[in-house]
């Protein structure tokens, strides 16, 4: 798991193709990253995110904050 600015990143291995891929976590949108190495992924990661935040700020919106299930 990778974290920054708040968000949190899964990352996964796909084996056949040599890459680390992954997705932010507890958020509805959709944002993802790869890459070959764990600090290319980590970096590209931090990228997304970074894009992800630039981009709502184009449209105007306020971008998905992440959500977590507390349990009692």
């Amino acid at each position: 798991m990778f974290v920054y600015k708040d968000y949190t990143g899964q990352v996964e291995v796909d084996v056949e193709a040599e890459m680390l891929f992954g997705r932010v976590l507890n958020i509805n949108d959709v944002v993802t990253f790869q890459g070959k190495t764990v600090a290319e992924a980590r970096q590209e990661f931090q990228n997304s995110v970074d894009d992800y935040l630039e981009f709502c700020e184009e449209l105007g919106r306020e971008p998905d904050r992440p959500f977590f299930c507390k349990l009692p």
